[in-house]
């Protein structure tokens, strides 16, 4: 069973209680179908510009996490109905993934829940 962290931005905690995303963990699928079966073992908020990253995801690792996903909201947004890649709430999320998983030593996937048409999540290692 996977033990995965996730990661919220800041600039949406208080429109979204993580539901689609806490679903997609539940039923393994969106960003989470590459998992057998998987586990929830912490949330955090993620506060600009993202210096806390690093801290939160050495926390989220004591706890047993094995993988940290990043909400989708932080590099897509909704568009007509649709979601879309760019646009999201972050704009050095890639930078920030790359620090947490080279200093943590946990790999960083981008994507959870209502991901856009065509997108696989990118693993940062």
């Amino acid at each position: 069973m996977a033990k995965i962290g996730l990661m919220r931005c800041e600039k949406n905690e208080v429109r979204c209680p993580l539901t689609g995303c806490l679903n997609s963990l539940k039923n393994v699928e969106q960003g989470f179908d590459r998992y057998e079966d998987a586990e929830l073992v912490g949330v955090f908020t993620c506060r600009c510009p993202g210096e806390d990253a690093v801290d939160l995801a050495k926390i989220l690792k004591s706890k047993g996490a094995e993988v940290i996903h990043w909400c989708t909201c932080a590099f897509a947004r909704r568009e007509d109905g649709k979601w879309v890649l760019g646009g999201g709430f972050c704009d050095h999320l890639d930078a920030i993934l790359e620090r947490v998983s080279r200093e943590v030593q946990i790999p960083c996937v981008k994507g959870t829940a209502h991901l856009p048409q065509g997108y696989r999540p990118e693993v940062f290692e």
